[in-house]
């Protein structure tokens, strides 16, 4: 919102940058829970396992999320990283800002858990281009241009990455809002509906941006893997909230007593997360 983007819009208003950002998602594995199981065929796919062992460098492979993110024209996705994994501290326990501090920081690199995340790629759809930044955020951007049936792998946790705007007709962008679901309506249909269930918007398929993203936990052998699963040596909050606020008085950063929680939560946001610039 303050950087308008990796090509920095900020002449836009914020409504606008909302509905861009407000992009649709489904969740079809977390964890033990299967919600879809027609599309759980991907999470042992040989394909996936092989590009995380490749990418992390370790043999043991724990397959856990499997999610879609789709986009309709003039949507897109800013740049960031995704939420890591502690041993202890995960999406379900800890405030998800909060875990991805805890990465830059750097601080508690020994309880990480290492998670190559695929993304597949379906159907059409103009631009929507996966822009990454594998030198960091100081680094220049490069770009892989979706196509069919194709996908990509990479340390999502660690290196900056966003999605280009989808392109098309964007005269039904401002109708996009929270609260909304998108469903196939049948011959290469897709309809945007309210909370009421009426219907908003409508998309033709080729006009749509659909990837569906494959997480999994790498482990260097089966003896860490019972470790992770016996939650031994797991971080505690009171923990995290400590170590990160002894680095900031070591930085001299803060001074004096901890601030409330909302300010001490900015402080490390600003210490520790250094976004891409725009461009």
């Amino acid at each position: 919102m303050r950087t308008g983007g990796r090509f920095g819009h900020t002449e836009e208003p914020v409504d606008t940058l909302l509905a861009r950002t407000n992009y649709f998602r489904e969740t079809y594995v977390y964890g033990e829970e299967v919600f879809s199981p027609d599309a759980a065929f991907l999470m042992d796919h040989d394909r996936l396992v092989t590009a995380a062992r490749r990418l992390h460098g370790r043999p043991v492979i724990e397959p856990s999320i499997l999610y879609a993110n789709v986009m309709v024209p003039g949507q897109e996705l800013a740049v960031h990283t995704d939420v890591p994994e502690f041993r202890g501290a995960n999406r379900k326990t800890t405030p998800q800002w909060l875990i991805v501090v805890m990465h830059h920081s750097g601080l508690f690199s020994e309880w990480q858990m290492p998670i190559a995340t695929g993304i597949c790629y379906f159907g059409g759809g103009e631009g929507g281009e996966l822009a990454y930044y594998p030198d960091g955020p100081g680094g220049d951007a490069r770009v892989y241009r979706p196509r069919h049936n194709t996908g990509v792998m990479l340390d999502t946790d660690s290196v900056f990455h966003g999605v280009d705007r989808v392109r098309g007709d964007e005269a039904q962008l401002p109708l996009i809002t929270a609260r909304q679901r998108l469903g196939y309506a049948g011959d290469e249909t897709w309809e945007v509906s309210d909370a009421d269930g009426e219907t908003v918007a409508k998309y033709r398929t080729d006009e749509i941006r659909l990837s569906v993203s494959w997480k999994a936990y790498c482990f260097s052998d089966q003896a860490e893997r019972d470790a992770w699963r016996a939650h031994s040596d797991d971080l505690t909050l009171g923990t995290i909230l400590d170590r990160l606020e002894a680095d900031l008085r070591q930085r001299g950063t803060l001074a004096g007593e901890r601030p409330p929680d909302a300010a001490f939560g900015k402080m490390l946001i600003d210490a520790y997360i250094r976004f891409p610039a725009a461009g």
